[in-house]
């Protein structure tokens, strides 16, 4: 990572006024379009247009719990690099990690595209704990709580049901910590 342009995690957060995240990490919400639509990920319910934030990892919060939204979500990068873990809700899931970084010829990616309805987590990477991550996150149609859930241990284990034996064993140990608990 070059540091030439690399501003230190407490300045982000003193400068961009960010907040400690229910998700895990800091941020802020930047934008919330006043125009709402409809929207087709929750039953046609108002939403605004399209929200924004900054999203913050830093070592004293390196990583994010598994959660939806049910809308779109778009997340750009300002710096730093992150491993994010997209978990699909098919029999069985398909899971699937990106880095989201600068070093597109090591298979990184400035930008990642999350569809409605798959589960998510970001996390920094052990050689990054000094560097934290900052991206942009745009949700379209806008974010809204209601569109939102986390994935709680009893949820784990419902979308584990039908995986067996050790390949269940091993997805258990890495998701396990980066889950709220029963009925959370």
């Amino acid at each position: 990572m070059s540091l030439s342009s690399w501003t230190p995690t407490d300045i982000l957060i003193h400068d961009l006024q960010l907040h400690k995240h229910p998700e895990g990490g800091y941020f802020a919400e930047t934008d919330r379009q006043v125009t709402q639509v409809l929207s087709p990920f929750s039953s046609n319910e108002p939403r605004s247009l399209g929200t924004s934030i900054y999203y913050l990892l830093t070592k004293d919060s390196p990583s994010g719990v598994i959660h939806m939204n049910k809308s779109v979500t778009y997340h750009i990068l300002h710096q730093g690099r992150a491993e994010y873990t997209l978990i699909y809700p098919t029999n069985p899931p398909t899971i699937e990690k990106h880095i989201i970084g600068t070093n597109v010829s090591a298979g990184e990616s400035r930008q990642l595209l999350v569809g409605t309805g798959v589960w998510k987590m970001s996390r920094l990477l052990p050689e990054d704990m000094d560097h934290g991550c900052l991206i942009t996150e745009v949700v379209v149609p806008g974010f809204h709580w209601e569109d939102h859930q986390f994935l709680t241990t009893e949820g784990l284990h419902e979308l584990l049901k039908d995986v067996k034996g050790e390949e269940k064993e091993t997805m258990m140990k890495q998701l396990e910590k980066h889950v709220k608990g029963i009925g959370a």
